[in-house]
């Protein structure tokens, strides 16, 4: 197949539109700005909806809307812009709008810096807006991934009636790799919930106000068991020479890219060592964990963070093995970063 050179957003951008995304509301803000651009450009002359709202908040209303009439639509942001949206969020999951957000994270907290981060790692996957909800989080690696993930994120979005967001640090965003352009998606599934005129039927109705403490309560148990599945069926990792480890990397997006650089470095060096990377950051892949916490004797957050994804891994393995944690924020830790701290693991546990 022949590739293209394509940068991450754009490929992203791409994936929407080949997975039938009819939609895009947003506002400009840096590193995810390309992907406004790109929607721009193409959507009008696709018989598309391309606005510029003017704000991120209209934005994320104007996705619920649009979502509510069974198209595919989707925003994307970055750092304080998808704090705005928050609100929004919080009423997509409770409606059930299949809707895609994308943030290409920057550093913070406040305005922080457009520097690569990776430091919106709890507000994904903790529900950033009021109630008990979650969303499907996706970390893309590679700009192949990003076209991929996009046209995976509205399926799953559809599958399950659930926002997925995509979560990828800003080097991804702007970096360019050949990639190979999937085929377009021409069969979507129907939506007789949607809110497309009530024709010779019932009107179906959008809402997320429930003033009956027993219908709220029920409301949140549906959701509990949606989100029960979702972690069954859906938490993803990959996992690269765990086998025989005495030490395991744990690293998502693009970081995991450069520990899988040091890992082979540390190996070497004689240093068992392995590399998890969690591809679905929720559902978080605790079988995985729960599985290599039965041989492996210690774990190694690397994040560009100051830490959030090394709690999920401690909730994994229950206190089995001990996690340590190297990352920094604001700058992407190199490999040779990442393998001095697996050396001084090793020769902390006398294993070199």
């Amino acid at each position: 197949m022949t590739k293209v050179l394509m940068k991450g957003n754009e490929a992203l951008a791409e994936g929407a539109l080949l997975a039938g995304c009819r939609a895009f509301f947003g506002y400009p803000i840096t590193p995810s700005s390309e992907i406004a651009e790109y929607m721009a450009r193409k959507m009008p002359k696709m018989g598309r909806t391309f606005l510029q709202a003017e704000s991120e908040l209209a934005a994320i209303n104007m996705v619920y809307g649009a979502a509510a009439t069974g198209n595919r639509v989707m925003t994307a942001s970055s750092g304080p812009g998808i704090s705005l949206k928050q609100e929004g969020i919080s009423f997509l999951a409770e409606a059930e709008l299949p809707s895609l957000i994308v943030n290409i994270s920057r550093g913070g907290p406040g305005l922080g810096g457009i520097q690569p981060a990776q430091s919106d790692y709890f507000q994904a996957t903790r529900g950033g807006g009021h109630g008990d909800y979650h969303i499907i989080v996706l970390a893309p690696s590679g700009v192949q991934e990003m076209m991929d993930f996009a046209m995976q994120a509205f399926d799953l979005a559809d599958q399950y009636r659930i926002p997925v967001m995509i979560m990828a640090e800003g080097t991804l965003g702007q970096m360019m790799e050949p990639i190979i352009v999937r085929e377009p998606v021409t069969d979507l599934p129907p939506k007789p919930w949607a809110t497309t005129g009530c024709k010779g039927r019932k009107p179906n109705i959008v809402n997320t106000l429930h003033l009956s403490p027993e219908f709220l309560e029920e409301r949140n148990l549906h959701l509990q068991r949606k989100y029960k599945l979702i972690k069954q069926q859906e938490a993803k990792a990959e996992t690269f020479m765990i086998d025989d480890a005495d030490l395991v990397v744990v690293a998502f997006g693009l970081m995991s890219r450069i520990a899988r650089r040091s890992v082979m470095d540390a190996r070497q060096k004689g240093i068992k060592v392995g590399l998890i990377r969690p591809v679905t950051l929720w559902p978080f892949p605790e079988k995985v964990f729960q599985e290599a916490a039965e041989h492996v004797s210690k774990f190694l957050s690397v994040e560009i963070s100051m830490g959030q994804m090394v709690e999920d891994i401690r909730l994994a393995v229950n206190g089995r093995v001990p996690v340590e944690f190297y990352g920094r924020i604001g700058l992407t830790p190199n490999p040779e970063e990442i393998t001095r701290q697996i050396v001084n693991v090793a020769q902390k546990e006398g294993w070199v």
